[in-house]
């Protein structure tokens, strides 16, 4: 079973690490990165990057598809990530989304009429593709084989959520373990319904 993890300028890494360290644990996986063209792609913070192993072209029937979020992310509507996930998703086992990446099956028509996730701060632009926005972690739409999480490290439960439907609860569970996810932030503050009215203002302000 071949997962397809799409790199496009200004992705963030996380969104896509998250759930490629889940999946690739798990037996019977295989990985490729994909991207315009085979090479190294940036990161949204200039100083990182992830070397796609193929271009759209080359991988034309992935079993599984992830996209991550990343900055600008509108820069790509239209674009060739549209046309690829068109062409491929009809015969996906799962598309799936991290982040502001639900705002790129949103472009390519995926979402209308569905409730999807998003970063928090992008959630009200999926309106436009004909989404329902929900803060909800992982949303599955199983007929459609659609599953969208919301930011940055939903992205890992994603990832668990998926292997629980491939290959069941223990192996996701021996994945967990075998990675040793169990988080405890010191702080309380990854919503807005949880942060403070001056962290949220702030953050805000920090992504435009």
């Amino acid at each position: 079973m071949q997962v397809a993890y799409v790199l496009y300028d200004e992705f963030t890494m996380l969104d896509i690490v998250g759930p490629f360290q889940m999946l690739s644990a798990a037996i019977g996986l295989e990985s490729v990165w994909v991207g315009e063209e085979p090479g190294p792609v940036s990161d949204h913070t200039r100083t990182g990057a992830l070397v796609a192993s193929a271009s759209f072209g080359e991988v034309t029937a992935p079993d599984i598809v992830v996209v991550p979020g990343g900055m600008n992310t509108s820069v790509h509507f239209d674009g060739r990530i549209r046309e690829w996930l068109i062409a491929v998703h009809p015969t996906t086992t799962w598309t799936t989304s991290v982040c502001t990446g639900s705002l790129l099956l949103g472009d390519a028509g995926l979402l209308s009429g569905l409730t999807a996730s998003c970063h928090w701060a992008a959630s009200p632009q999926l309106e436009q593709f004909g989404a329902t926005p929900t803060h909800e972690r992982v949303v599955m739409h199983p007929e459609q084989r659609i599953v969208t999480a919301a930011g940055v490290s939903a992205g890992i439960d994603m990832g668990l959520t998926l292997l629980v439907e491939l290959q069941g609860r223990e192996a996701a569970e021996t994945v967990q373990l075998a990675l040793e996810y169990d988080p405890m932030p010191p702080t309380n503050a990854g919503s807005p319904s949880k942060a403070p009215a001056e962290t949220v203002a702030l953050v805000q302000a920090l992504l435009g």
